[in-house]
């Protein structure tokens, strides 16, 4: 069986990587753990154990970096889709 590619929306390439994060939103009282897959300067994929419970709004913390706030722009059962909402 043959499945159609999907669309391409995104306006910058995302180089893929392999990096721990947190999704923090509750004012900072709720974490959730992740892995960033990949990475571009206007968003990201992150791998999550599940996507119930996380929020359409949130900010992405990396290691030694400081928080990037997100917005939601896709979800699957494992696998969020982001767009960075702020300049960095």
């Amino acid at each position: 069986m043959m499945t159609e590619p999907e669309t391409e929306h995104r306006t910058t390439q995302r180089r893929p990587t392999l990096k721990g994060g947190h999704i923090v939103f509750n004012a900072g009282r709720s974490t959730i753990d992740c892995t960033v897959r990949n990475l571009s300067r206007d968003g990201a994929k992150l791998q999550v154990a599940s996507v119930v419970g996380i929020p359409d709004v949130f900010d992405l913390l990396l290691a030694n970096t400081t928080r990037q706030p997100c917005r939601v722009a896709w979800r699957k059962v494992k696998e969020v889709g982001v767009v960075f909402t702020a300049a960095h």
